[in-house]
């Protein structure tokens, strides 16, 4: 299961208590303060880290505590420091105050941290306090305490190319055709439940990765189907592949309707996921006979009241048609 939102608790250790001691040692007449200083608290930190894909973890840990300094001791000794907590999370995950809904990081790079909260300074021992009027101070500092805040996680996968269309289109099959991945595959509509990530291996070692979201449907931006929760995950994709079931807009009268309603729907979630380069395909081409494959080709498709066009493919993940054609013209366009 994709968890990709989650709001937990956290809260950075305490800063240690200074310390009020005094000399004592046998044969010296004349002792002094020597209260040692608090340990810092420890700082609540997060970290990208690849290996992850999910948030599932949050699901089960809600609270996250760093470490306490320790207070000070006598014999000038300052206290330890708090050790911090890491708190790992898939790259693409999104830092968010839980209260106010403010964006404090954006964690998109392995290894890229962000402090989400300071742990608390020590307070100083009454070593510190001593001067030439006051040789003999009995007061020292209470630690500072750590810092406690609500924060939001939501994840969005990082993918190069984002396949969207309706139910039953053909995404999971043809992810599964061009990739290692291996989602749900049946003939009835809904059955991707959640988004599925697949790495295309390409020409000469190189690749890219592939996101296939659940099928929207007419409506979906206001709740109906799956809606569009999941479109946040083709965001930060560079091109989007539109899929047409070709079986079906066969009979229609309006041979544009699936695509409309796939533009309308994103048009709808956020305007400038058009703005991506994109692709169109006619997907189980392997169904049609040659005349009605044809009938494909007069279908035009522009970008708005602009007379831009993009390519138009008609492929068969079952029978493998045209797939070379399909990974050549997404390399392509990824690399322009």
């Amino acid at each position: 299961m994709l968890i990709d939102n989650v709001k937990i608790t956290i809260k950075s250790g305490d800063g240690g208590n200074g310390c009020v001691s005094f000399r004592r040692e046998k044969y010296v007449p004349k002792g002094g303060p020597n209260g040692g200083d608090g340990g810092k608290g420890g700082n609540i930190i997060f970290k990208a880290d690849n290996s992850l894909a999910t948030l599932i973890d949050f699901r089960y840990k809600r609270t996250y505590k760093a470490q306490n300094g320790v207070n000070g001791m006598g014999g000038d000794k300052t206290g330890k420091t708090g050790k911090d907590s890491i708190i790992r999370v898939p790259c693409g995950s999104i830092i968010k105050d839980a209260v106010s809904g403010n964006i404090l990081a954006d964690l998109t790079e392995d290894g890229e941290e962000y402090l989400a909260a300071k742990g608390g300074n020590g307070g100083r021992g009454n070593a510190r306090f001593a001067t030439s009027t006051n040789q003999a101070p009995r007061e020292a500092e209470h630690g500072i305490k750590g810092r406690e805040r609500e924060i939001e996680i939501e994840l969005k996968l990082i993918a190069d190319v984002g396949l969207v269309g309706l139910p039953n289109a053909g995404k999971s099959t043809l992810i599964s055709k061009i990739s290692a991945a291996r989602p749900k595959i049946a003939d009835y509509p809904f059955t991707t439940l959640q988004p599925n990530l697949g790495i295309v291996s390409y020409k000469d070692y190189q690749s890219f990765v592939v996101a296939d979201i659940p099928g929207l449907i007419e409506g979906a931006h206001t709740g109906k189907g799956l809606g569009i929760r999941f479109l946040k995950h083709i965001e930060r994709t560079k091109v989007l592949i539109f899929l047409i079931d070709a079986s079906q807009i066969a009979d229609k009268k309006n041979k544009k309707e699936d695509y409309d309603i796939l533009i309308n729907e994103l048009e709808s979630y956020d305007r400038k996921l058009l703005d991506k380069p994109r692709i169109i395909c006619f997907s189980k081409i392997d169904t049609l006979s040659d005349s009605r494959k044809k009938d494909l080709s007069k279908i035009k498709f522009t970008k708005g009241r602009s007379k831009e066009k993009f390519p138009i493919l008609k492929i068969s993940a079952v029978s493998g048609e045209n797939i070379n054609k399909f990974l050549d013209e997404t390399w392509m366009l990824l690399h322009e």
